[in-house]
C-alpha cells in the first residue's frame, strides 16, 4: 500500500516539474510589437505606417508580433490566445489579423478574422508563409520576409469588399473637428496662456488667448459665430486659468499630467473575433 503511495507522490511531483507556464500575452500597444530587438527602430517605423495607412484606408487591422518562444503550446495555441486578447479588426466586421513569429522555436503563424477567411483562406495563408516569407527567413533576413509577407496579405485583403473605414477625424467644412481641436486649446490657454499671463497680466493675456483662439476658429471653419463662440470660451478659461493658477504656473502641471493621455492613445483592437483560420510554417 505504501509502495502504491510513494508511486502516486513521485508520479504528482513529476507532473509539477514538467507543467511549465504559458507564455504571458503582452498588451497591445502599437501594430508592430518586436520582444526579440530583431527589427531596427527604422524597420519598425516603417512597417508601421505600412499598417497604419493600410488601415486608414480598408479598414482592416494587421498587427505583427514577435516573442522568443510560444513553449509549452504550439504556434496555433498562442496566437489564439493573442487575437483573442487583442481582438484585432472591427467589432463585427472581423477583419482583424495577426503575424506571428516565434523567433526561437523557427515557426511562425497567420491568424486569420472571420471576414478575411475567404480572400486569405488557410491556403492563402500557407502560400504567403512558405513561398515568401520562410525563404527569407532562412537567410537571416527577418525584415524582408516580414515586410514582404505583410504586402502579400495587404494585397490579397485589398481586394475584398469590406465595409468602409470611418475616418480618422471627420471633418467640419474639409477642415478639423472639434475633438482634433481640443490639445490645440489646451496648449493655447494653458502653456501660451501661462506665459502671456507672466508678461501682460491675467485680464489681458486672456484677451489675447481669446482673440487668437477665435482667428484661429474663423480661419479653419469659415464661422464667425463658431469663432466668437469659442474666442468668449477661450477668454473666460483663460481667466480663470490665471486666477487659479497665478501667472505661468497653471500651464505647466497640465502638460505634465495630461499629454500623454491626449495624443498618446497608443493602439488597440476594435473588437473583432477570430475562429483558428489561417496558417502555420516554420524555417
Amino acid at each position: 500500500m505504501w509502495r502504491a503511495l510513494v508511486a502516486v507522490c513521485f508520479l504528482c511531483l513529476a507532473n509539477l516539474a514538467g507543467a511549465q507556464e504559458l507564455q504571458a500575452v503582452p498588451r497591445l500597444t502599437a501594430r508592430i510589437t518586436d520582444q526579440t530587438a530583431t527589427l531596427a527602430p527604422d524597420q519598425r517605423s516603417r512597417l508601421e505606417s505600412k499598417l497604419t495607412d493600410f488601415e486608414r484606408q480598408k479598414g482592416a487591422q494587421i498587427a505583427l508580433l514577435i516573442v522568443p518562444s510560444v513553449s509549452p503550446e504550439t504556434v496555433e495555441q498562442y496566437a489564439l490566445r493573442v487575437v483573442e486578447s487583442w481582438k484585432l479588426g472591427r467589432k463585427g466586421v472581423d477583419d482583424g489579423v495577426l503575424l506571428l513569429v516565434a523567433k526561437d522555436d523557427r515557426k511562425l503563424r497567420i491568424e486569420v478574422g472571420y471576414a478575411l477567411e475567404g480572400a486569405l483562406n488557410d491556403a492563402t495563408a500557407k502560400r504567403i508563409i512558405s513561398e515568401t516569407i520562410t525563404p527569407r527567413f532562412k537567410q537571416g533576413d527577418y525584415f524582408g520576409g516580414i515586410d514582404a509577407g505583410l504586402d502579400a496579405m495587404i494585397k490579397v485583403i485589398g481586394g475584398e469588399p469590406l465595409p468602409a473605414p470611418k475616418p480618422v477625424n471627420s471633418a467640419v467644412n474639409g477642415a478639423f473637428d472639434l475633438e482634433s481641436m481640443l490639445p490645440i486649446g489646451f496648449i493655447l490657454v494653458f502653456v501660451v496662456g501661462g506665459i502671456l499671463r507672466s508678461i501682460f497680466g491675467r485680464f489681458l493675456a486672456a484677451g489675447i488667448v481669446g482673440g487668437a483662439a477665435g482667428v484661429v476658429v474663423s480661419l479653419i471653419f469659415s464661422s464667425m459665430l463658431i469663432a466668437v463662440i469659442v474666442g468668449v470660451v477661450a477668454f473666460v478659461v483663460s481667466l480663470l486659468a490665471g486666477f487659479r493658477g497665478g501667472g505661468g504656473g497653471g500651464g505647466r502641471g497640465w502638460s505634465s499630467g495630461s499629454s500623454s493621455s491626449s495624443w498618446g492613445g497608443g493602439f488597440s483592437g476594435g473588437g473583432g473575433s477570430f475562429g483558428g483560420g489561417g496558417a502555420s510554417g516554420g524555417w
